[in-house]
């Protein structure tokens, strides 16, 4: 089955001739300059657009596709997600994951004590932070930093931390 990545939500409309204002919900925006064609699901039904034009208007991407000649056509858009295949992902670097794949690790400490799970990303603008979850307790913050988190291992779904002294 193939896997998708989510890169934007169609806010609305821009101009009369069926531009889609896109809120970007990847890292880099740019990145749609990259592409092609991407996947719209609306209303539980996904159709490819082809790409004709990327233009930036804010904190929005505007997006012409061929599909779309009017605005009429493109407010039935408002509200879908866009996405890209995996493999259109953009590569990442030694130590960087999505985020996707890091919800429901298993959070264990050196020591080998069982911390919980990632549960939730906290974005801070210094660095993320990671609540980790375990039934009757209080969420636990780490934050995202290599002193904190020692090892994450995708495949295993399993990270290993070291807790700073005033993280509990």
């Amino acid at each position: 089955m193939e896997r998708y990545f989510e890169i934007g939500k169609i806010a609305g409309t821009h101009g009369l001739k069926g531009t889609l204002r896109v809120f970007p919900t990847t890292e880099d925006p740019s990145r749609f300059e990259l592409l092609k064609q991407f996947i719209v699901e609306n209303k539980g039904k996904k159709e490819t657009f082809h790409i004709e034009k990327i233009a930036y208007h804010k904190k929005f991407v505007l997006v012409t596709v061929k599909e779309l000649k009017d605005i009429n056509e493109a407010e039935y858009y408002k509200g879908a997600t866009i996405y890209i295949p995996e493999q259109e992902a953009l590569p990442l670097e030694e130590n960087e994951y999505y985020m996707r794949d890091l919800y429901g690790l298993a959070v264990i400490t050196q020591e080998g004590e069982e911390l919980g799970i990632l549960a939730d990303i906290y974005e801070t603008g210094a660095n993320d932070v990671y609540a980790v979850r375990k039934e009757g307790q209080k969420d636990l913050l780490i934050p995202a930093i290599k002193q904190c988190i020692l090892s994450v291992d995708i495949v295993n779904k399993k990270m290993i931390v070291k807790l700073l002294e005033g993280l509990r």
